[in-house]
């Protein structure tokens, strides 16, 4: 049996504010769970813990469910996204590709 994940407050009300964009997002546009469900090519029960911010469903699966509502993610419109990508990968370049655990060395730099 798995063990459940437990997550920060924070982490549990982010999940639950995306879900209730998506939900007024699906009602702006006056489609129904079904209808949205069936777009995003999910079920209904999965859409519908979505909008509730269940933090059991698939990253992947939300942030499709948002596109199609046209909710920005990451502060990004859809055609900002390729740009957001490059300026990440750009970033993340700049950083070393392995990284090791601090050990302890005796030097106290927490200032």
């Amino acid at each position: 049996m798995r063990k459940a994940h437990s997550y920060t407050p924070q982490t549990t009300a982010l999940v639950k504010v995306l879900g209730l964009e998506i939900a007024r997002a699906r009602r702006l546009r006056r489609w129904s769970q079904e209808e949205l469900a069936q777009r995003a090519g999910i079920s209904a029960l999965t859409l519908s813990s979505i909008e509730r911010g269940a933090t059991t469903v698939a990253v992947g699966t939300v942030f499709e469910v948002a596109h199609l509502v046209g909710l920005d993610l990451l502060g990004a419109r859809p055609d900002e996204v390729p740009d957001l990508v490059s300026r990440s990968q750009d970033r993340l370049a700049l950083l070393p590709t392995r990284v090791r655990s601090r050990e302890d060395d005796g030097i106290d730099d927490n200032f």
